[in-house]
């Protein structure tokens, strides 16, 4: 993913947040926000032939201090119309390879339990689901503003430990 990606990367990130099952946030920061919180090698978008990205996928570290180094937060977006067709599979599977590849040893995220899809397709790619956090956060705008809302925190090990 690089800078002129961003376009396209932004409106499906927002996609994601207007849906209201995928993220806290009430809008996609800016690319010079999300470029300083993501790591620069695991950050991947899924193209067509023609260039047009159907969805992305990238990781921040989830700690400063050095015994988390191998641990890290994702998130991955797969576009409205592109739901469905084995993009978000495809960027999981990317993603794994290149945290694996990197000594990454954990891969965890934040998941309502309402997002059924993105349970079932980190389930397929070896996530399991390590806890659930009830009313852990309001949400900030929408039409669920206010509301208080459960995350099921869930990750996958390396197969290399």
């Amino acid at each position: 993913m690089q800078a002129a990606d961003w376009p396209a990367v932004a409106r499906i990130y927002q996609e994601g947040v207007d849906g209201g099952h995928a993220t806290f946030e009430s809008a996609a920061p800016d690319w010079d926000t999300f470029n300083a919180s993501k790591l620069f090698a695991h950050r991947h978008v899924a193209t067509v032939a023609d260039g047009v990205i159907l969805g992305w996928a990238a990781v921040s570290p989830v700690s400063s201090r050095p015994a988390y180094a191998g641990v890290v937060e994702h998130s991955v977006y797969v576009s409205t119309e592109a739901r469905g067709l084995g993009v978000g599979k495809a960027l999981l599977h990317a993603l794994v390879r290149s945290t694996e590849d990197a000594g990454i040893w954990t891969i965890q995220a934040s998941v309502f339990p309402e997002n059924t899809p993105s349970l079932r397709l980190h389930e397929t790619a070896g996530f399991t689901i390590v806890g659930r956090r009830n009313r852990i956060a309001r949400m900030p705008s929408g039409p669920l503003a206010g509301q208080w809302r459960d995350t099921l925190l869930i990750e996958r090990r390396s197969t290399s430990l």
